[in-house]
C-alpha cells in the first residue's frame, strides 16, 4: 500500500475542539448517533483537500481554526517530483498537510512546513484521497480517469506509452512544420537581413586575434610624422647642429685627455666620459635608424584606418568582440540555410508526418483493441459487485467512442453509464443524482479496480442509504477487500459494516459547561460489542448476542 493517512489533527472546527487521531493502514469504521459530528472528519478532510473555507465552521469562541494531516509511506517518488517543482522540501517517508484559516480572513495552507497554494493542495489530494458520498471529490466522475482506470484494468500501460510516444513524436514534428510555414512575408524580409548580415561579416574576412594587432599598427602609422619629428631632433641636438652636444662632448674630452696626462688619477673619469660619449653616439644613429623605418604613405595609413573603422562597426551591430561577431555570423548563416532550405525541409518533414501518421494509427488501433476487449469485462465485473450490493437489477456499461481527434491518452473516450432502476436508460455517472446510489456504485468499480487504482485512502460517507440485511453483510465484506489494497475510512449506520472494520471509533456529543462537544474514541471488546448492539437497537440481551456474532464473522 502507498502513503497512508497515519494523522489527523483538528483544531476549533465546528463541535471539535481539539481532536488528535491516529489511524491504521487498514478499514476503519465511524459511527455514532445522527447529529453527534461525524461529518466533521468529512469536513477536515474535505479543507485539506483544497475545498473552499468557510468561517462559519470556526468553533463558537474560537479566532482562527486548524486542520492538519500526516501521512506515511516509503515510496514518494512522484509526488516528490510535483513538490519540488513547487520549490517545496520533499518527502521523506512522511508528508505534512496542514490548513488553516481566521475569523479575520487570513486563510493559509502549508505543506512541509512550506507555503503552498490552494491549487497545489487539491492536486496532492486528488492523487492521495478519494472521497465517496454527498461530496464533490470523486475521481472517478473524471471521464480521463475512466479512461486511465479501464487501461488498468486491461493491462495496457504499456501499449498506452507506445501511442504516446508516437503522439509526442507526431506533436514535435506538426510543431516543427508550422515554425517554418511562417508568414511568406515575414519570412523574406528575415532572409534579406541574414543575407546582409552574413555579407557583412563575411566579407570583413575577420580573424580571431587581429584587433590588437591592427590597432596597435593604426596607432603607430597614425603618429608617424610627429614620431619622426621626435626622432629626427633628438638625433640633430646630439650630432648635427652646431652647438651639438657630442661636438661638444668632443672638446670636454680633450680636455679630460691633458688632466689625465697631468696626474693619472683622473684616468676612470676620462674613461667615464669617453664611454658616455660612445652611448650618445649609438642613441643618435639609433634615432636615425628608427625614423628610417617609417614609410609615411597615405594610401596604406588610410586602410589601416578603415580597418579599424570596419572592426568597431561590427562589434557595435553584432557583439562585444570579433569573436563574437564571428560567433554571430555563424549562427545567422546557420539561420539562412534553414530558410533557403525550407522547401526541402518542409518536404521531408511531410514525409516524416506522414509516417509519423502512420504509426500513430496503428499504435492507437492497437490501444482501442486492447481497450475494446478490456471495457465488457470491466462492465460485467462492475454488475456482478452492484448486484452483491442491492442493484440487483441495475444497469452498468463501459462505452468507447472515438475521439475527433488524437489526444495524449488516446483517440477514444470512455464513459461509464449507470442505471440503477429497471426500464431507466443507463447515464453517465457524473448526472446520477442520488448519493447513496453513487456512493455503493463507486464501491463496485472500486472493489472492481482495486488492482489498479493508485489513490491510496478511499473514504466512504453514508453509503448504506436504503441498504440492509444481507446487502449490508456485502458492502462489509466488499470494504474488508478494498482494504486489502488501500486505507478505507467508513462513516455507516450498519452495523454489519462496522462490524467488518478492522478498527472502530464512536463519534459522541457531550456538554460540559454549557459548551457541546464532539469527541471520537476508539472502540474495542465489550464497548465496541455495545456500540454494535446500539446501532441494531438497543443493548437488550438479544442485540448483544446478535453484535457478538457479526464481531465474530
Amino acid at each position: 500500500m502507498a502513503a497512508v493517512l497515519s494523522l489527523l489533527r483538528i483544531k476549533n472546527l465546528a463541535l471539535v475542539e481539539d481532536l488528535e487521531w491516529e489511524l491504521t493502514p487498514e478499514f476503519t469504521a465511524i459511527t455514532g448517533e445522527t447529529g453527534a459530528g461525524k461529518s466533521i472528519i468529512i469536513g477536515a478532510l474535505q479543507l485539506l483537500l483544497g475545498e473552499r473555507a468557510d468561517k462559519s465552521l470556526i468553533r463558537t469562541g474560537a479566532e482562527a481554526c486548524t486542520v492538519e494531516a500526516i501521512f506515511t509511506g516509503e515510496d514518494f517518488t512522484a509526488l516528490n517530483a510535483r513538490l519540488e517543482e513547487s520549490g517545496i522540501e520533499p518527502c521523506a517517508g512522511e508528508l505534512i498537510v496542514k490548513r488553516s484559516f481566521s475569523l479575520g480572513g487570513s486563510n493559509r495552507q502549508f505543506v512541509n512546513g512550506s507555503p503552498t497554494t490552494l491549487a497545489l493542495l487539491k492536486t496532492i489530494g486528488d492523487e492521495l484521497v478519494d472521497l465517496h458520498g454527498p461530496h464533490d471529490h470523486q475521481s472517478l466522475l473524471s471521464p480521463d480517469r475512466q479512461l486511465a482506470l479501464l487501461d488498468g484494468f486491461a493491462h495496457a500501460e504499456p501499449v498506452l506509452q507506445e501511442y504516446q510516444q508516437c503522439f509526442r513524436r507526431l506533436q514535435a514534428l506538426l510543431a516543427e512544420e508550422q515554425s517554418l510555414s511562417t508568414a511568406e512575408s515575414a519570412r523574406a524580409q528575415e532572409l534579406d537581413l541574414l543575407r546582409h548580415q552574413v555579407n557583412e561579416i563575411t566579407s570583413a574576412k575577420l580573424q580571431p586575434n587581429e584587433e590588437e594587432e591592427i590597432v596597435s599598427r593604426y596607432k603607430l602609422a597614425s603618429n608617424s610624422r610627429r614620431l619622426i619629428e621626435l626622432a629626427t631632433s633628438v638625433s640633430r641636438q646630439l650630432s648635427e647642429a652646431d652647438n651639438a652636444v657630442l661636438n661638444q662632448l668632443a672638446e670636454t674630452q680633450r680636455l679630460l685627455r691633458e688632466l689625465e696626462k697631468i696626474d693619472p688619477g683622473l684616468a676612470e673619469s676620462s674613461q667615464a666620459h669617453a664611454a658616455a660619449v660612445i652611448e650618445l653616439t649609438e642613441i643618435a644613429r639609433t634615432l636615425d635608424r628608427y625614423a628610417e623605418r617609417f614609410d609615411l604613405d597615405p594610401e596604406q595609413l588610410a586602410q589601416l584606418e578603415q580597418r579599424v573603422t570596419l572592426l568597431e562597426s561590427l562589434k557595435r551591430k553584432y557583439g562585444g568582440s570579433i569573436p563574437e561577431v564571428m560567433a554571430f555570423g555563424e549562427r545567422a548563416a546557420e539561420r539562412m540555410r534553414k530558410i533557403e532550405g525550407r522547401d526541402a525541409e518542409l518536404e521531408r518533414l511531410a514525409e516524416e508526418i506522414k509516417q509519423a501518421r502512420v504509426a500513430l494509427e496503428r499504435s492507437a488501433g492497437a490501444l482501442r483493441k486492447a481497450r475494446a476487449k478490456a471495457a465488457p469485462r470491466l462492465a460485467e465485473n462492475v454488475r456482478r459487485n452492484l448486484a452483491d450490493l442491492g442493484f440487483r437489477q441495475s444497469e452498468f456499461a463501459a462505452t468507447l467512442t472515438p475521439n475527433e481527434e488524437p489526444r495524449l491518452n488516446g483517440t477514444d473516450a470512455l464513459e461509464l453509464l449507470f442505471s440503477p432502476n429497471p426500464g431507466e436508460p443507463p447515464k453517465p455517472l457524473r448526472l446520477i443524482a442520488s448519493s447513496g446510489e453513487i456512493s455503493r456504485l463507486m464501491l463496485a468499480i472500486k472493489s472492481t479496480l482495486a488492482m489498479q487504482d493508485a489513490i491510496p485512502l478511499l473514504v466512504f460517507d453514508e453509503i448504506d442509504a436504503n441498504v440492509g440485511g444481507e446487502i449490508a453483510n456485502a458492502v462489509g465484506a466488499k470494504m474488508r477487500t478494498l482494504a486489502e489494497k488501500h486505507q478505507v475510512l467508513c462513516i455507516t449506520h450498519l452495523p454489519q459494516v462496522a462490524a467488518a472494520a478492522a478498527t472502530h471509533f464512536v463519534v459522541t456529543k457531550e456538554v460540559a459547561h454549557g459548551r457541546t462537544f464532539s469527541e471520537l474514541r476508539e472502540v474495542k471488546g465489550e464497548a465496541r460489542q455495545e456500540e454494535i448492539a446500539r446501532m441494531l437497537g438497543g443493548k437488550s440481551e438479544s442485540a448483544l448476542k446478535h453484535a457478538a456474532s457479526l464481531l465474530k464473522v
